[in-house]
């Protein structure tokens, strides 16, 4: 499959971050992961505002890398080449911006404990958002269990299994209103480019 120049480069980068995460272990947390406002003092990392960003090109594990680069591939160069590579680049960026935002409201409201947030999925919730809208009726195929089913509910369903999962505290560890504050960034970047077109 054919990949466009922003979603190659994507992919490079988050690789190329993982493996520096390899060698330079904690000191790349220290200063790219997402860390909370209310860092105790003394704790050796604090919130930078590079943060909001970087964090997600570091992940925690290979299988964590692994998935996000597999939405990644399947879903960002179809992507791209409906918004174009410039546009395509400030949707993922804008994305991962705004699931920060909800990580760092969540953790500021609920007071939870002082750990680093990591990944892109942020932006990749951002792109499972943009693929429902734009081709809402193709057809997804899940791998477990293996039913056929349209983009959009496809989507819609990711999205509400996330709201629960989140709201009931389930898979600790896993930033599930990072997700949806992926998803609802995408969703307000696409509405207002469809009402300046």
């Amino acid at each position: 499959m054919f990949l466009p120049p922003v979603t190659r480069l994507l992919l490079i980068i988050n690789v190329a971050f993982f493996l520096l995460q390899q060698v330079f272990g904690d000191l790349l947390l220290i200063w790219f992961a997402l860390w909370p406002f209310n860092m105790p003092a003394g704790f050796g990392a604090q919130f930078l505002p590079w943060q909001a960003i970087t964090y997600g090109f570091l992940h925690g594990g290979l299988l964590h890398l692994g998935f996000n680069m597999l939405a990644l591939y399947m879903f960002g160069g179809q992507i791209e080449q409906v918004f174009g590579s410039r546009r395509f680049m400030i949707y993922f960026l804008g994305c991962v911006f705004s699931a920060a935002l909800a990580q760092l409201a969540t953790q500021s409201l609920t007071g939870g404990p002082p750990y680093p947030t990591v990944g892109a999925s942020g932006g990749v919730f951002g792109l499972l958002l943009a693929y429902g809208l734009i081709f809402p009726k193709r057809m997804v195929m899940l791998i477990f269990p293996p039913i056929p089913m349209p983009a959009w509910l496809f989507v819609t369903l990711y999205g509400l299994i996330e709201l629960y999962l989140g709201v009931t505290g389930t898979q600790a560890g896993v930033a599930h209103f990072a997700h949806l504050g992926g998803m609802l960034g995408g969703y307000i970047l696409i509405r207002q480019w469809r009402r300046r077109n």
